[in-house]
């Protein structure tokens, strides 16, 4: 969904926080990963904590430094819990930063690089980069591991990128929660009107009495699901009652 953002991971110490980002990032739509000179890698701890997005992880690139790994990026933002000295322009709040990042990705490759665990990047790793940005966070203890860390960037650019119109993001919905076609709501009306007619609740047409049900039912909006289990319901019924009505 989103091929021009690249997360850069510079010189990752434990190889459970690349799969844990993987992870992150797949859940965000991302999955250009670049890893610059990490300590052990490959590594089999780096597969399993990516718990199904094993192939970012081997398709990751390994690089011997930053600057070849934002090379042809036309935006990189650094992100840093300790703000430097550094005439960087910041981003104070996540979100902006990532309807920045889109715009410039929807033509152009853009990056979000994250240092490494003890001590983030240095100040000439921040000066590769065009921006920086800090995740607000507990003033007392604003401590978020790697994984977290791209998490909640990659969520901020998820989220601006379906809020563009013209993304065309669906969020995914469950086939049993999907709403009824009027064909299919119109076939169980029309069962419900011949079980009642045969159970002798109606002697005769009841206009009114039919407009009701129809308006409650439309109330309740039913799901696929839950008017196959009514239409399931009235079925039964059916195979009770006499042969040729009451």
């Amino acid at each position: 969904m989103l091929p021009n953002i690249r997360i850069v991971l510079v010189q990752t110490y434990h190889p459970g926080n690349i799969g844990a980002s993987a992870r992150a990032m797949k859940t965000m739509g991302l999955t250009d990963l670049v890893l610059v000179n990490p300590r052990r890698f490959p590594d089999p701890e780096a597969i399993r904590l990516a718990a199904g997005a094993e192939d970012l992880v081997e398709h990751a690139r390994v690089v011997g430094s930053l600057a070849e790994a934002v090379a042809d990026c036309v935006q990189v933002v650094g992100a840093s819990a300790r703000l430097r000295r550094l005439p960087l322009p910041h981003f104070d709040e996540p979100d902006a930063m990532a309807r920045e990042l889109v715009e410039h990705a929807a033509s152009d490759p853009a990056a979000l690089v994250f240092g490494r665990e003890r001590f983030g990047l240095t100040n000439d790793e921040i000066r590769l980069c065009s921006h920086q940005v800090s995740i607000p966070a507990n003033p007392d203890y604003g401590i978020l591991n790697l994984a977290q860390a791209v998490q909640v960037l990659a969520y901020e650019v998820f989220t601006a990128w379906r809020r563009r119109p013209q993304s065309g993001y669906r969020p995914s919905r469950p086939a049993e929660q999907r709403q009824p076609t009027r064909e299919q709501l119109g076939h169980f009306h029309d069962h419900l009107g011949r079980v009642m007619q045969a159970s002798g609740f109606l002697t005769q047409p009841h206009a009114h009495t039919d407009t009701q049900l129809q308006a409650l039912f439309a109330r309740a909006q039913p799901s696929r699901k839950e008017l196959s289990l009514l239409r399931g319901l009235l079925a039964s019924l059916e195979q009770h009652l006499p042969e040729g009505g009451p």
